[in-house]
């Protein structure tokens, strides 16, 4: 049974940083592509970044680009969201994700997801 669990998130000003982290445990970590996904009240989950198994190649939502950076350390079997210049519109719960494929944005293409983390960034 693939377990993912979100850590990191909290309360932060606006234009501060967290790091998220989502530690992977039942499965062969490095075989997995990992996404970041968020869903703010009221509002349909939304894409946030993805990364590749060995951890080279990344996309991002447009809204986060330049702003947020997802990186993996497949030793720890770990995924890593760090946010900066958070703005009050970041405001959401965090999930991260596995797929079987790589590089994915469609969240229905993932087929394990994590509990979620809190992020509230005020203004």
């Amino acid at each position: 049974q693939v377990q993912l669990v979100e850590s990191g998130g909290g309360l932060v000003q606006a234009g501060g940083s967290l790091r998220l982290s989502c530690l992977v445990s039942g499965s062969t970590f490095s075989y997995y592509g990992m996404g970041w996904f968020r869903q703010a009240p009221g509002k349909e989950r939304e894409f946030v970044a993805t990364i590749s198994r060995s951890g080279v190649s990344m996309k991002y939502a447009d809204s986060v680009k330049g702003r947020f950076t997802i990186s993996r350390d497949n030793a720890k079997n770990t995924v890593y969201l760090q946010m900066d210049s958070l703005k009050p519109e970041d405001t959401a719960i965090y999930y991260c994700a596995a797929s079987s494929m790589i590089l994915v944005m469609d969240g229905d293409r993932y087929d394990y997801w994590g509990q979620g983390t809190q992020v509230t960034v005020s203004s």
